[in-house]
């Protein structure tokens, strides 16, 4: 039957052209127990939260020790609270005493220690490095030593899923145990994955009992969803506007932003690989300020997002860290150009800024096969052309965009629940640490607005340090102040859903990857 499914989806896309019957548009029958999802691709790494899967959602398999409401406030989900030191270096976790992991083994503090060490020791994308010991106080309590304060390290407690100590390997990934909600039974790879309740799960029994996750194209998701063979399929903006019948529309917030690096620095340098740094055009910040200001960004939303999105500002725009005076009204050419002017870039005989015998001319990569970047580059080139900017769109593949982009703007995008992700982009210290502040961004004051941050001892109190790194009334590194970036666009994540299920509050989408909108799926259920 399974089989049968991903035929019918295959032969589905090849027909999406043609006409289909009232009959066979029709949703399948709502009072069942299972649900179909295309929500996304096919995690290539695998389920594994010690590499990083889970960190823009839920783990899905594996528990947190603690979670997001969909606020994004802090709340208890393994843990049954924790404390922090004075100092902010003892954060200790006491831990549930009635979890399963769903082969039935008990999860409890060796557990813990054994996940947080093995992401240690990972190398991954998930960093702790400042976690200099962890170790069980008890079979139901945890204490992690760190070496500096860290206000950030609470977010790691609530997206790094537990994994058992007991049965961990090397193919963990392919076959995750856990004590999340569901549990993988079957994938067959390249076209689904299958999970069912687990029935150890602790927390507030979820409403299906099998969910299966197509990977398709965005074309044969769609398809689908119009030949009503799944219930919920994540689209692009191009399909947004259709008619599918039998499911509505589901539009989220996100901060899953679109922008442009700029390098920061002047060209001369090389990375320790032999890589060009710098660039002679965007180490102005008249250049920078004068694309900020006169770029129309409600203009790309409407453009090429066809309306589902918004402006963007900054990385967090509408995050408890945001600083909101890093808004402004863009649009306007006039003050640009007069802007560019009093920097000494005058118009030459081809109507291109020049000064000191530099062109303001430059490429903008983006990923190949990335079609909102690639129609972003392409706007945001006919944008500046007004500006005396000349602006070439290259796409190109990741591994040469990684050759490139210490030296030449990149449509770029971010977007995370994690405050750490400023530190990321905007430190000094994480100048050219792959694609961490790969423009070489550096301002001392920033630098010690995030400091302030990181050793603050409460959320309220890193959050107002946050805010002053993008901007003091001074400096920053919004476009208000040293304006490394120019952001874009947030994109809105986009559902049709059955028209029978709810879903219930989701909170703001994190960037793209995994599948953040399963987070509250224990909340899912079909209407009465």
């Amino acid at each position: 039957m399974r089989k049968l499914l991903i035929l019918i989806l295959i032969l589905t896309s090849i027909l999406a052209g043609c006409t289909s019957t009232k009959e066979e548009t029709q949703p399948a029958e709502h009072n069942r127990d299972n649900l179909v999802l295309a929500i996304g691709g096919e995690p290539e790494e695998g389920f594994d939260p010690t590499t990083g899967w889970g960190r823009y959602g839920s783990p899905l398999f594996q528990s947190t020790l603690l979670s997001y409401d969909d606020e994004l406030n802090i709340t208890l989900d393994l843990a049954t609270d924790y404390q922090v030191s004075e100092d902010g270096l003892i954060w200790t976790v006491s831990v549930r005493e009635d979890v399963l992991f769903s082969d039935e083994e008990p999860l409890d503090a060796e557990d813990i220690v054994f996940t947080f060490e093995t992401t240690k020791n990972s190398g991954s994308v998930v960093d702790l490095s400042k976690v200099k010991e962890i170790k069980a106080i008890d079979a139901h309590t945890v204490q992690f030593e760190l070496s500096e304060p860290d206000s950030t390290f609470v977010h790691i407690l609530a997206t790094t899923g537990i994994v058992p100590k007991h049965t961990y390997d090397e193919n963990y990934n392919q076959n995750p145990i856990g004590s999340g909600p569901y549990q993988l039974v079957q994938w067959d790879k390249g076209q689904q994955i299958i999970v069912e309740k687990n029935p150890h799960f602790y927390g507030q029994e979820p409403s299906f009992q099998q969910l299966t996750f197509l990977f398709l194209s965005e074309d044969a998701a769609f398809a689908a969803a119009k030949a009503g063979q799944v219930d919920i399929v994540s689209v692009p903006p191009a399909f947004a506007t259709e008619e599918v019948e039998g499911m509505r529309l589901v539009e989220l917030d996100s901060v899953d932003n679109r922008g442009v690096m700029f390098p920061f620095v002047p060209s001369g340098e090389e990375t320790g690989d032999g890589l060009p740094i710098g660039n002679d055009v965007t180490s102005d910040i008249a250049i920078r300020k004068g694309i900020n200001i006169g770029i129309d960004r409600e203009q790309l939303v409407e453009g090429i997002l066809d309306g589902f999105g918004r402006p963007a500002f900054s990385i967090a725009d509408s995050l408890p860290w945001w600083n909101e005076n890093t808004a402004f009204e863009d649009g306007k050419v006039e003050q640009a150009n007069e802007l560019l002017e009093q920097a000494g870039w005058q118009l030459n005989e081809k109507g291109i800024r020049e000064k000191n015998g530099i062109e303001a001319a430059f490429p903008l990569i983006y990923p190949s096969g990335d079609q909102i970047r690639q129609s972003l580059s392409m706007a945001f080139a006919e944008m500046v052309q007004p500006l005396g900017i000349e602006v070439t769109p290259e796409g190109k593949s990741w591994n040469e965009i990684e050759q490139l982009m210490y030296s030449t703007p990149v449509m770029m995008g971010w977007g995370s629940h994690n405050p750490i992700e400023l530190y990321n982009v905007y430190s000094s210290e994480t100048r050219g640490i792959g694609y961490y502040n790969s423009n070489y961004y550096s301002n001392e004051i920033v630098d010690e607005y995030m400091s302030q941050a990181l050793a603050a001892k409460s959320q309220e109190e890193a959050n107002s340090y946050w805010k002053k790194a993008q901007w003091d009334e001074s400096t920053g590194f919004s476009a208000r102040g040293d304006a490394p970036w120019a952001w874009l666009v947030n994109l809105k994540h986009l559902y049709f859903v059955n028209e029978n299920l709810e879903i219930g509050a989701q909170k703001v989408q994190p960037h793209g990857h995994g599948w953040p909108i399963t987070d509250f799926i224990q909340n899912w259920h079909w209407k009465e």
